[in-house]
């Protein structure tokens, strides 16, 4: 008799732990809709500063407390970069503070002082105030179940901001394959030493050592998709993704003489969802009619750049399943 009351019961608190499970289960990014729910993506063919502000509006989730605009402010020499005409309504609508962090291979903007009059000479202090974020070094963010990362190194500033707005220019890129929203928000947020800690897949903070410590192609791709997770935790629901797809060069912003594009502009997309944002523009180049396409998807083949996004996606960042919404009639 105690033994079937025992085994009824367990059998029971099974099934009670399963049904809890099912009706839990993961989260997305849009609100508590369950994980085989795809992520909303919004979309128009107008790249203009009213098209950015009404994407902005779309995903209705409204900036609060100080906010930080996470964008390039693009390397001397090179003109891809997003200007500061197109994105200074958006900029003005949330009221947002334009924020970078040094970089770690040399160049134009690997110093604050220099960095700020790159900002300057490019534009971008005209129209809203620029925050390089490791003037005063970097603070560490704890990374949840990383293979290569435990931590991830920002700008010790970021830490001051409520909200961020991730304004990120959709290109090639000559390590990652490609850059976006996901690269935006780890190497972007990263500070100069974290920089090298990503490059290096957690080997180095040492940016003069780190291109002796490259690893395998796929641990950067993953070391990319770690801090980014650390970043997205970090923020939970006070972060949203906004990628411009023109000037789609092979090069990056940070090229200080980047290729010509050979494909032409495709629009302006936004989600609370980075990889589903990511996934979408990526999906849109090789869904384009233009035959210039073939050199960006070469570029992103030829560095497998699509495992960031699979690696964001099994860590938990977010989901390659989207719905594309347009928002031109």
């Amino acid at each position: 008799m105690r033994k079937s009351l025992l085994i009824g019961l367990c059998m029971a608190l099974a099934g009670a732990v399963w049904a809890g499970c099912i009706g839990t289960g993961r989260t997305g990014r849009d609100g508590g809709a369950a994980v085989e729910q795809p992520s909303k993506v919004y979309f128009t063919k107008s790249i203009t500063p009213e098209a950015l502000v009404k994407l902005y509006k779309a995903l209705g989730r409204p900036v609060a407390g100080k906010v930080a605009v996470k964008l390039s402010t693009g390397e001397p020499g090179g003109h891809h970069f997003l200007q500061p005409a197109l994105i200074a309504p958006l900029v003005k609508e949330v009221d947002g503070t334009i924020v970078e962090c040094n970089t770690a291979y040399g160049g134009g903007r690997a110093h604050t002082e220099a960095h700020l009059k790159a900002a300057a000479d490019h534009g971008f202090t005209a129209i809203a105030p620029v925050d390089i974020m490791d003037a005063e070094g970097d603070s560490a963010l704890p990374v949840r179940g990383g293979r290569h990362l435990q931590e991830d190194f920002v700008g010790s500033h970021y830490l001051n901001y409520d909200f961020t707005v991730v304004l990120s220019h959709f290109k090639g890129h000559a390590m990652g394959g490609f850059g976006g929203a996901i690269k935006n928000i780890s190497i972007g947020i990263a500070s100069s030493k974290g920089k090298a800690w990503i490059h290096s897949a957690g080997k180095t903070r040492n940016a003069q050592e780190m291109w002796k410590k490259l690893p395998a192609q796929d641990d950067f791709l993953e070391s990319m998709a770690e801090a980014a997770k650390a970043v997205t935790d970090h923020c939970g629901d006070r972060i949203l993704y906004i990628n411009v797809m023109n000037n789609l060069s092979v090069d990056c912003d940070c090229d200080a003489h980047p290729q010509a594009p050979k494909m032409g502009d495709v629009g302006v997309l936004a989600s609370l969802d980075p990889v589903a944002l990511d996934e979408a523009c990526v999906k849109l180049v090789y869904a384009s009619s233009d035959p210039g396409k073939v050199h960006l998807i070469e570029r992103m083949e030829s560095r497998h750049g699509i495992h960031t996004l699979e690696h964001a996606e099994a860590i938990g960042v977010g989901s390659r399943k989207y719905e594309l919404i347009s928002l031109d009639k």
